[in-house]
This record gives structure tokens, sequence and C-alpha cells, in this order.
């Protein structure tokens, strides 16, 4: 049996940036992650905003390409620019390796590789070889289908489900396009430029999953026969991200406190998927709550709670909004028009209003 004063599950932007908070104020943390590699295999489209929570530290090694403004195709009309989006894409695998880089040098026990098994009515953490933890508090930073948040009956319910290949970009290029049609439903296409290569991506409700690849070969046919993308494909993944709406954030098992963050917690964007700016701040904020229940605050996670609302839960709501806006159409057979489609994205002013 070992002891620790926090247990985090999951070595993301969210339980990476919890255990250096932690273990940076001389607790000590224990943080388990499951692959081998931090970010490795990357299953994420890559861009963030370009002023990023100050709490993702200094992540210039991970930059790749600045993004200045985004370009939004609507079925097959001419696209609408948005100017004024400013963002970076970055090598997600040495983002996420810098953050648990921080929280090693912090004084964080940060074991990749290592499944987390079973967490008992306790709290009890009991691992894939044979070592049982015993945590005064536990974090759940294990992403969209957690096993933290199962186990206090905080699960995520509603998925979006993406496939992206990576592919030769043909010209520079610094826009962010978005593709968004009735025939993609629940989500949106997506080319995401990194230098001479490009993320190209479709996500949908899970629903249609089975929709993915014919969805995604279509749209990089579009865009090979366009001249803008090469027809080699360099890359695939793919993955689950929560849509439902937040999750707790805070629960027990048995006296042992519980926090979620990032997308364990429901924190991505309902609409647009992000998720890498919320699980950085979340996990900051999961991390200074531990601290404070460690102190015998009695209101830390209390506050933990309000807080996330505070800071995300109106935007996620706007999100919810939208999305059961464009699925209404769905739900009585038609199909959203371009307008509603335009409303249920956030380049246009629509979005915004109500």
């Amino acid at each position: 049996m070992t002891d620790a004063d926090v247990v985090v599950v999951g070595l993301g932007p969210a339980g990476a940036t919890a255990a250096r908070v932690i273990a940076g104020s001389g607790a000590r943390v224990i943080a388990f992650d499951r692959k081998r590699e931090a970010g490795k295999p990357v299953q994420c489209a890559e861009l963030i905003p370009r002023i990023i929570s100050a709490e993702a530290g200094d992540v210039h090694s991970a930059l790749r390409q600045r993004i200045d403004e985004m370009q939004t195709f609507v079925e097959r009309e001419l696209a609408d620019c948005a100017p004024n989006f400013p963002g970076h894409m970055i090598d997600r695998a040495a983002f996420d390796a810098k953050l648990v880089e921080y929280a090693t040098s912090a004084g964080a026990s940060c074991r990749l590789g290592t499944i987390v098994r079973a967490i008992d009515d306790t709290g009890l953490i009991i691992t894939g070889k044979r070592e049982r933890i015993n945590a005064r508090i536990v974090i759940g930073a294990d992403g969209p289908h957690s096993l933290v948040g199962r186990a206090i009956g905080l699960c995520n319910t509603e998925f979006a489900e993406t496939r992206q290949i990576t592919v030769d970009l043909i010209a520079p290029y610094t826009a962010t396009d978005i593709f968004l049609s009735s025939d993609i439903v629940g989500g949106y296409g997506w080319l995401f430029p990194k230098r001479t290569m490009a993320n190209l991506g479709i996500g949908v409700s899970a629903a249609y999953k089975e929709d993915l690849k014919p969805l995604l070969n279509n749209l990089h046919d579009r865009l090979a026969n366009e001249g803008r993308v090469g027809r080699r494909v360099l890359g695939i993944t793919g993955g689950a991200i929560p849509v439902g709406g937040i999750k707790g954030p805070v629960g027990y098992l048995d006296r042992t406190p519980v926090l979620l963050a990032g997308d364990a917690a429901g924190l991505a964007n309902p609409i647009t998927g992000a998720g890498i700016n919320a699980a950085v701040i979340s996990g900051a904020l999961a991390g200074e709550a531990a601290l404070r229940c460690l102190e015998g605050d009695r209101l830390a996670l209390r506050d933990y709670r309000d807080g996330i609302e505070d800071l995300f839960k109106p935007g996620i709501d706007r999100a919810l909004r939208r999305r059961e806006h464009l699925q209404s159409y769905y739900d009585v057979g038609t199909r959203p028009p371009p307008g509603a489609l335009r409303q249920s994205w956030i380049a246009y002013d629509s979005y915004w209003k109500n």
C-alpha cells in the first residue's frame, strides 16, 4: 500500500497542470497515465488560442504555426472570412510532454504507461501493476470516458466522434478552414495548416459515426481536386469529444473528495470541440482546490465547482442551445438550411445573440 496526498488520473493538459500545482506546494502527488509517452498517440486537431492560459507555462517549443483568421465554407458557397481569429497550431505530443516535464520538475511522481484498473468506493486506487494507492484526494483528468467520473456517477453521456488525417499542404496558409454542411450531422469539417502539412478532419454526432470515413474521403477529394492539399495520407487519428455539458465537477468516494477536470468534467465546447485551454485552466483550479482541501478548507470543493461554472458554463450552455437547435431539424425529418448552420458557428455574429 502506498499513501499519497493526491492521486491524479490522467496526464494530459488538465492532469499534468494539476500535478504541477500540487507538487509545487510540497504535497505528495502521484499521477498516472496509460500512455507510454505523453500525448502519444495524438488525438487532437492541435489548434489552441494564441493567448492560452498562463498555466500552460512556456510552451514555445510545441508551437508550429501562427493562425491569423478563419474561413468558413457553408455547403458549397464561397467562404466567409473572419479576419480576427488568432491562434497557434501546436505539436500536441510535444505540448503534453512539456507539461508533464513541468510537473515532474515540481516534484510530482508522474507514471506513464500505468493503467488504473479500478477505484473502490473509498477512493483506493488499484493499478494494472498491482499497486494500491490510498489517496486523500483524487483528481480525475482521464478524458471523455473517465474512470474517475464513472466511479462517482458523473459520466459524460453525449459525444461527438472524429476522424482526422494528416495531408501535405500544397501552399503556405495561415487560416483555419471550417466546413459546415447539413450532411455533417452534429459537427463540421476542418482544415488546420501546420507549415507544410495540414490536419484535415470531420466530427459528427456519435449516432452518425459510420458517416465519418466517407465524409472525410469526400472532403479530401474536394480539396485535392482544388489543388490545396496532396492526396497522400500521412497519418490517421480520431476519438471522442464530450458534447453534453459540464459533469460535476466534484463528488466523493465515501469521505474521499474527488474533482474532475478537462474532458472528464465535460468542459470541451459542444460546438467547436475545443478543450485544451479549458483543460489547462481547470487543471490549475483543481490543483489549487486540492491544496485547500488538504489544509482543511471545507469550502474548497464548492469554490472549485462555482469557479468552473462561472468560467465555462455560459459559453457551454450557449453552444448546447446552438447544438440542440441544429438537431431539431433532423428530429422532424428535415435538414438545417445555410442560415441555421451559420447561426450555430462561432465565426458569425448571430451565434452570439440570445
